[in-house]
């Protein structure tokens, strides 16, 4: 029998979150017979960790700490192996500027932007050039936090008038923001298990943007899966987010987000995931099912993988 550690919850924005996939997940692997032990992560994980000695932990921790490489540099020190993405996939992908940068240094669609940390703006003067900033992009902007997952602090600023308090409330959840073009278009999600694209989620928000209230309140989104996109366009999506997950240096699991721009017909990347998450709503578990992957399946899988792994190395 297999002993797996769930790490769950922890203390980022994401925590209830990341506390409801890892009850999904401890339930799924309970089903497939393994020992399952859950850690809601705080300071005394190492000593949980030690103290347990699983044969694998699988990382359910959304946002700070289990997305950025934090914990998973820990799990490398301790020797234990683990679920999804190494740490500088994950440094890669939870920085969404530097994740795109990647994506325009391979030649990879993703909208125009510009990014400076709260330090530019208050003492270097960045608040200057925003006129400069406005008039490449154009309006709408999207304003949004460089390290947060969820859709926190998002905001859509619809004219000049508006950035400033965008930009507030970006800074709010991060030292650094991102001004990205807005695009508009129909929300779309790949998911890549193993090393293999999976039916592409499209989200259809009722009466709003696709928020976090949208994106984790039942019956607030319709979800579409496999999207109606037409086979040259799945095709097209579904290799973009390879590419994606493989130049940010992913492996096992991610999910990437795109949009199809309702103007030109022309797909852009937004971002990697790269601890997708579990839930209810999730888009993850949606597009496994619809590859004929059950959520116990999925999981199990994702536990070979990281054992597999371990094994050879």
């Amino acid at each position: 029998m297999t002993k797996v550690c769930v790490l769950k919850g922890g203390r980022s924005l994401e925590r209830q979150v990341s506390l409801r996939s890892g009850a999904r997940v401890e339930d799924a692997l309970e089903r497939l017979g393994h020992h399952v032990c859950g850690i809601d992560v705080g300071p005394g994980l190492v000593r949980e960790l030690r103290e347990l000695a699983p044969d694998v932990c699988f990382v359910a921790l959304h946002g700070r700490d289990g997305e950025d490489g934090t914990v998973q540099e820990l799990l490398e020190v301790l020797g234990l192996p683990y679920t999804g993405s190494g740490v500088s996939g994950c440094i890669r992908s939870a920085d969404k500027v530097l994740a795109k940068h990647e994506m325009l240094d391979a030649g990879l669609p993703t909208p125009d932007f510009v990014s400076f940390t709260e330090t530019a703006f208050k003492e270097l003067g960045a608040s200057e050039a925003l006129a400069a900033i406005e008039e490449r992009l154009a309006f709408p902007l999207v304003v949004k936090p460089a390290d947060q997952g969820s859709a926190f602090g998002i905001r859509y600023a619809e004219d000049a008038a508006a950035v400033p308090g965008a930009l507030v409330a970006a800074f709010s959840y991060s030292r650094k923001v991102l001004l990205e073009r807005h695009v508009e278009g129909r929300d779309l999600a790949v998911s890549i298990l193993g090393d293999e694209a999976l039916p592409i989620v499209e989200a259809v928000p009722i009466d709003s943007r696709y928020d976090f209230e949208a994106r984790y309140e039942i019956g607030r989104t319709e979800f579409v899966c496999p999207a109606d996109l037409g086979g040259d366009v799945t095709a097209r999506a579904q290799e973009l987010a390879l590419a994606v997950h493989r130049r940010l240096g992913c492996r096992d699991v991610s999910r990437v987000d795109l949009l199809l721009e309702e103007a030109t017909g022309e797909l852009t990347v937004l971002e990697a995931n790269v601890v997708p998450g579990m839930t209810a709503t999730s888009l993850l578990p949606q597009a496994a099912d619809a590859a004929g992957l059950g959520f116990d399946e999925m999981v199990g899988r994702l536990v070979e993988l990281a054992l597999g792994r371990h094994a050879a190395a």
